[in-house]
């Protein structure tokens, strides 16, 4: 029996396809469209679950009872109590530890405290606030009544004690009415004093007892032993202290010390 002729096969083969070639639907474009169709559920998944992590993670964070701030510890306090520090923090217990404004608790420590130089506000999982306090320390204390302002090394006035502290120099401000006084003012006076003791050889701050001021450029050191020296202004401080050392060493019955021209210093017993 005969086959199809010619003229049936084509007729019988598909439209758009050719001797040689796959039907159109069919071939390698047709399995990369599979191959699509089977990735996009696997992406569909991930989404979802990334979705899902995030939901989860944002409810354990802020939502739940677990992660809540329940205790409040403080460490670094020399002066302060840790109780005054909590108080003033005010961190608000109960609250999700991920929501606490730390830098309003640094704030209102800054604000409440002056003593304070700088805190830390930490976050302590699962339950806690740290408030790691650095507090400022006096590098000479001023007379004000029957009282004592202490100030630090950056010339800050930040407490007032009925009690002087043990070994902080006294800062005594004998300006009167010096045109120092009228140009620079008190405070800038008191700033150039501060910086003259915060300066000092460790040798020679031990010994320090009182920085008298009377002009911007007469600034007078007073030492255990009833010893005096003249600094003259704040300017050439490392020069100066060295300049003191040496000195010292030279004339070790001296009771004055001139050193305010760091080149020529010069040493007397009164």
């Amino acid at each position: 029996m005969a086959g199809p002729s010619t003229a049936e096969r084509g007729a019988r083969r598909p439209a758009g396809a050719s001797p040689g070639r796959p039907a159109a639907g069919r071939g390698p474009e047709r399995d990369k469209g599979v191959r699509r169709l089977r990735v996009r559920p696997r992406v569909l998944l991930l989404a979802l679950a990334v979705v899902a992590l995030a939901a989860g993670t944002g409810w354990l964070l802020y939502g739940s009872s677990w992660l809540r701030v329940e205790q409040v510890s403080v460490s670094g306090t020399r002066v302060l109590t840790p109780s005054q520090v909590r108080s003033a923090a005010a961190v608000p217990l109960g609250e999700p530890l991920a929501s606490v404004d730390t830098g309003a608790i640094e704030a209102r420590l800054r604000r409440a405290l002056p003593r304070i130089k700088s805190v830390d506000v930490v976050r302590s999982w699962p339950h806690g606030i740290g408030l790691e306090v650095t507090e400022r320390k006096p590098v000479l204390i001023a007379r004000q009544g029957g009282k004592y302002v202490e100030v630090d090394a950056e010339g800050v006035r930040y407490a007032t004690v009925a009690t002087a502290p043990a070994g902080v120099p006294v800062l005594r401000l004998d300006a009167g009415r010096s045109p120092s006084l009228r140009r620079f003012g008190a405070d800038r006076l008191a700033r150039e004093a501060v910086a003259v003791a915060a300066g000092l050889p460790e040798r020679i701050g031990r010994d320090l007892r009182a920085v008298r001021v009377r002009s911007y450029d007469s600034i007078t050191l007073e030492l255990s032993g009833d010893r005096t020296v003249f600094w003259g202004s704040g300017e050439e401080g490392e020069a100066k202290g060295r300049a003191l050392l040496a000195l010292m060493k030279a004339a070790p019955k001296a009771g004055h010390f001139d050193v305010s021209a760091p080149t020529a210093p010069a040493a007397s017993r009164s």
